[in-house]
């Protein structure tokens, strides 16, 4: 017969055992569920318009000016801080900047409700002071973009040459699926009628908060 002191003591460590066990699910079944989440296509919001590539772009008033006439491509990364996604491809985005910088304009078009300034946002994410960070949510409808993190790339005439997903990698790890790169070379090589996967064309990640279409 167990004494009552070990019986006592074997009961203990077998709950203490359960609860961990029971944690170690609830933290696994987080994890999966936004593995599965993130995995999946963004859905398309409710009255959106599908914007071509080749079409000009008609931008926002109060956003054109910053673009200057620089005569150079333009990549503008569209983020929301609040996003997962968003946050796993801020270093592959930085070391786009840090490639083509000489060749190529970028901005952030910043999408969330939240009340980020510029500086913060260059700041948290270590990003250049000469990036502008623009909040403007009607970029978004002229660009025909309805997730985060999604890069467009604007060709010197301002047509929509590019718009779609960074890497089919969460952590843009994969080089060979490295789409917004791609669309860069082909457009700086003068390859106006590149050809992806559908995976780099098909949005994923977080919708956007601010998305009115």
């Amino acid at each position: 017969m167990i004494p009552f002191k070990r019986h006592r003591s074997i009961m203990k460590t077998g709950l203490i055992t359960a609860w961990l066990l029971l944690l170690l699910t609830g933290i696994a079944g987080i994890f999966w569920r936004s593995e599965w989440v993130y995995a999946l296509p963004t859905p398309l919001p409710a009255n959106y318009h599908p914007v071509s590539m080749g079409t000009k772009i008609s931008w926002p008033s109060r956003s054109a000016a910053l673009f200057g006439p620089d005569h150079k491509p333009l990549l503008l990364h569209f983020f929301n801080p609040d996003c997962p996604c968003s946050r796993f491809n801020i270093p592959h985005f930085r070391e786009l900047i840090k490639q083509y910088g000489q060749k190529v304009s970028f901005a952030v078009v910043l999408m969330t409700d939240k009340d980020y300034s510029p500086d913060d946002i260059r700041h948290r994410f270590d990003l250049p002071e000469n990036i502008p960070v623009i909040r403007d949510s009607l970029m978004a409808v002229a660009c025909g973009v309805y997730s985060t993190p999604q890069a467009v790339v604007v060709d010197t005439s301002g047509q929509l040459f590019y718009r779609g997903n960074y890497n089919r990698s969460r952590y843009c790890t994969d080089e060979k699926s490295s789409y917004a790169k791609l669309a860069l070379e082909n457009l700086l090589h003068n390859n106006l009628h590149p050809t992806f996967d559908p995976l780099a064309l098909k949005a994923y990640g977080c919708k956007l908060p601010t998305c009115t279409q």
